[in-house]
Order: structure tokens, then C-alpha cells, then sequence
């Protein structure tokens, strides 16, 4: 297999593992809350830290849309500010990154 196939498997494994845990994170949120005051504050608080989460995983799966889109373009590898080829040591840490390591900084 392919670098490429191998970082798409990675990156379809790992979109599939971010919708599976949103839609867990949704269902946290949209459960009743206790009517016990300080149940509910900690409840709140509970609910700020999913928020955060749930956030942060919208934000990821994006990436990882845009990297299987490159993939499906056959622009994957390739930094989106200069051009050239990113390290596929690179690819094997951050697969979805857009940028090669100077790019990135």
C-alpha cells in the first residue's frame, strides 16, 4: 500500500472516530440536567468542557475533509503556500497538514 492510501486510511479511520465521539458529545448536551442547583452547576461546567471538545473535533474533521479532498485531487503532499513536497515523515505525524515544515512555522 501506498503512502498515500496509508494516510488516507488513517485519515477516513480517524473522521469516522471524530463523528462517532460528536455525536456522543451531542447527546451529553442535549441531556436533561438535574434540578439540584449545585448538580447543575458542575452539570454546566461538564457542558463547557464537551463544548470545547466538540469545537475542537468540528475543527479537525474540517482538516481532514480538506486533506482527503487534496487526496482526491492528487494535490496531497504538496504544501499549499509554497509548493513544494512535504516530508512524508511529516504526513506520517500530521497527515491532514496543508503546509510543509517551514511553511508551517
Amino acid at each position: 500500500m501506498t503512502s498515500t492510501a496509508n494516510h488516507k486510511a488513517q485519515l477516513q479511520h480517524r473522521l469516522a472516530d471524530l463523528k462517532s465521539r460528536l455525536s456522543g458529545i451531542t447527546t451529553e448536551l442535549v441531556a436533561e440536567h438535574s434540578p439540584d442547583w449545585e448538580d447543575l452547576a458542575t452539570e454546566r461546567e461538564g457542558d463547557e468542557v464537551l463544548e470545547g471538545m466538540g469545537n475542537a473535533g468540528l475543527l479537525e474533521i474540517r482538516r481532514i475533509k480538506a486533506a482527503l479532498a487534496r487526496i482526491a485531487a492528487g494535490d496531497y503532499g504538496i504544501c499549499a503556500k509554497c509548493g513544494q513536497d512535504i516530508t512524508s515523515e511529516r504526513l506520517d505525524v500530521l497527515p491532514d497538514t496543508p503546509f510543509c515544515r517551514n511553511c508551517a512555522e
